[in-house]
């Protein structure tokens, strides 16, 4: 697949919001939205063909080196949310991920939240891999 071909593919993937996930006010805790882009990423990784254990196996790990969250609107205890999430940018030393999450009520949709995530592609050593295109099988 081509970076251009892989920049078009969107994960989309359904969330409940439960008790546990609103404070006081009843609205979701804002470090939620972080644990669903993490939700969000980790289907996408697996709808490349990869599972992120089975990367972390091969010595391939993704640590998070910048989140961004944009809050738009609040998601309530029973809302059914959905986490949208893109690669926005590929290198050969590291990946960024978009993310959008979503309502639907009755065909109108409501933007609750957006933001991204960079990621370098680290070996068990530490140190940067320059392979990250072909990790995720893009062509150069």
């Amino acid at each position: 697949m081509t970076r251009e071909e892989l920049y078009q593919i969107e994960n989309r993937t359904p969330v409940r919001v439960t008790y546990r996930d609103t404070d006081q006010m009843g609205h979701v805790y804002y470090a939620n939205h972080l644990v669903w882009f993490e939700i969000g990423r980790t289907e996408l990784v697996r709808q490349f063909g990869q599972a992120y254990r089975d990367l972390e196996l091969r010595g391939v790990f993704l640590p998070v080196i910048e989140a961004r969250v944009h809050y738009r609107a609040p998601a309530r205890y029973d809302d059914l949310l959905e986490i949208r999430t893109r690669v926005a940018k590929l290198s050969h030393v590291g990946i960024e991920f978009a993310y959008r999450i979503v309502r639907n009520d009755d065909g109108v949709e409501t933007l609750i939240a957006e933001g991204s995530t960079r990621h370098p592609f680290l070996g068990r050593d530490g140190k940067i891999l320059k392979t990250g295109l072909e990790i995720l099988n893009v062509e150069r």
